[in-house]
């Protein structure tokens, strides 16, 4: 049986507190991804970035396998996570003109 290693992981309480976001905008080149964490509330004159998160292609499909796989468990606990009609075009709300 292979040894587990553990990695001794510092979290600054900066950090800690996290951040809310309501939009994730993505893009990406041939050599990585950017995922921008949009914060957009009430009374707000302009959106604002309020994290980025520049990862290679490799790292960005294990995070979709590790959130689809949280997502399952998620849904098997808590029931299905629904979605607004799909149908329709994505309308970002308050006036948001940022790429899509």
């Amino acid at each position: 049986m292979a040894e587990e290693k553990k990695i001794d992981i510092e979290l600054r309480p900066e950090i800690a507190r996290g951040i809310y976001s309501n939009l994730a905008i993505i893009s990406h080149s041939p050599s990585e991804f950017t995922l921008d964490f949009v914060q957009m509330l009430p009374g707000m004159a302009k959106p604002s970035v309020g994290g980025r998160v520049i990862m290679t292609p490799e790292h960005t499909k294990r995070l979709l396998k590790a959130l689809m796989d949280n997502v399952q468990r998620y849904e098997s606990q808590f029931g299905e996570i629904r979605l607004r009609d799909n149908t329709t075009p994505f309308t970002p709300p308050m006036g948001f003109k940022g790429e899509a």
